[in-house]
């Protein structure tokens, strides 16, 4: 039915069918705070998704159909929604192509065209090519800062982003002097209870955190959570994402039992605001799952990975990254259990996504690679290790 329509539209009227779908798009997809049923919902519409995208590389050019910012917003918000769901080229490829309409109707300096310059940084950001990511966050920070000012929260937020590109890489002193510079600029024009600035305290708590300084990274992350809760409440997203952290530090301490506690704290926090199959909630199942494993409790690991696995099917479909990093994750408790032959088809299952998802040379997928090479090893088989 969607082939026999678009062949038989005129190009003035798929245009204009293109921008009423684009302006309803712009009214139904959501930008923050989604709920388990959003992503849902965009998974069922998908179709609807693709058939506008195939129609937008059908006409001349994509200004044919934007002019206006209504539609611009509404073509971000799709190449959003690909990445968030790991469709990290048709992504780019419409950013891409509302730029070059956005640079030309709106001029390269305007806010919403720098907002796509941002949105472009952040997808090559989440398929971990980082040298791209950083270039362009840099082009969207000149332009920022051009525009609007060294102080505006659009331009502090790309220099939270550009910290975020160095912690991504595990350039941890360089990600810390971003993400202080993002702060000083938030604390003074946000204040510093606002969300933004509390975002970027928990991060430099990240960074502290891996930098295995423990009792830095605590006082930051609680500072972050009594922020959050403060302003934002116990039971917002934000604040779960602050408990989840400080579970997972104390995880890496070593300290489970408190570990267990502040993960189901964010777990049934989350479960309850958010949903049990959102995202979020998910990588707190997935999580407890983790630690499970490194506590030795293989069954239970498998148990809640199992769990995590079904809802990120279900939410973000089977190739997305979190779902394959859970495949992943399957396979390593299958090859601790010495159940090689299962743990090397969860790995190549794991394998296979990562590579149409993120290509062959995303350090995820490398993972994967380096813990099937190690199995061989173990096994004895030298030839395909070294493969």
């Amino acid at each position: 039915m969607h082939l026999w329509a678009r062949e038989r539209l005129d190009t003035q009227l798929r245009r204009k069918k293109t921008q009423e779908a684009l302006i309803l798009f712009d009214r139904v997809l959501e930008d923050n705070d989604k709920q388990a049923h959003d992503w849902a919902f965009e998974r069922r519409i998908w179709s609807h998704l693709e058939m506008v995208t195939q129609n937008l590389k059908l006409l001349a050019t994509v200004s044919d159909v934007m002019n206006d910012t209504v539609v611009f917003n509404a073509v971000s918000k799709i190449g959003n929604t690909y990445s968030e769901h790991g469709f990290y080229d048709l992504a780019g490829q419409l950013l891409q192509g509302a730029l070059v309409s956005q640079e030309k109707t709106l001029g390269k300096d305007h806010p919403d065209t720098l907002a796509t310059v941002h949105n472009m940084a952040s997808v090559f950001d989440n398929q971990g090519i980082y040298d791209k990511a950083q270039k362009w966050y840099q082009r969207a920070l000149d332009g920022s800062e051009n525009t609007l000012g060294k102080g505006h929260p659009d331009t502090l937020a790309t220099v939270h982003n550009m910290a975020s590109v160095f912690y991504s890489q595990g350039i941890y002193d360089k990600a810390q002097k971003w993400y202080q510079r993002a702060l000083n600029g938030q604390e003074k024009t946000l204040g510093k209870d606002h969300p933004d600035t509390l975002t970027t305290v928990h991060n430099i708590a990240s960074v502290f955190y891996n930098q295995g300084e423990y009792d830095k990274a605590l006082e930051w992350y609680q500072q972050a959570l009594d922020g959050k809760e403060k302003t934002l409440g116990k039971d917002h997203p934000d604040t779960l994402t602050t408990v989840h952290s400080m579970a997972s530090m104390f995880c890496n301490q070593g300290e489970y039992d408190k570990a267990l506690k502040w993960y189901q704290c964010a777990l049934d926090g989350r479960e309850k605001r958010l949903g049990k199959d959102h995202p979020d909630t998910l990588t707190t199942v997935h999580s407890m799952a983790s630690m499970f494993y490194y506590h030795g409790e293989s069954d239970k690991a498998l148990m809640w990975y199992q769990r995590a696995l079904d809802g990120l099917e279900k939410t973000l479909g089977k190739d997305h990254p979190s779902t394959l990093n859970t495949v992943h994750n399957m396979a390593s408790v299958f090859a601790k259990q010495g159940e090689y032959h299962k743990a090397l088809m969860w790995y190549q299952r794991a394998l296979d996504g990562k590579e149409k998802t993120l290509g062959k040379d995303h350090p995820s997928t490398l993972t994967t690679v380096h813990c099937m090479a190690s199995l061989f090893k173990q096994q004895g088989e030298y030839g395909r290790a070294l493969k």
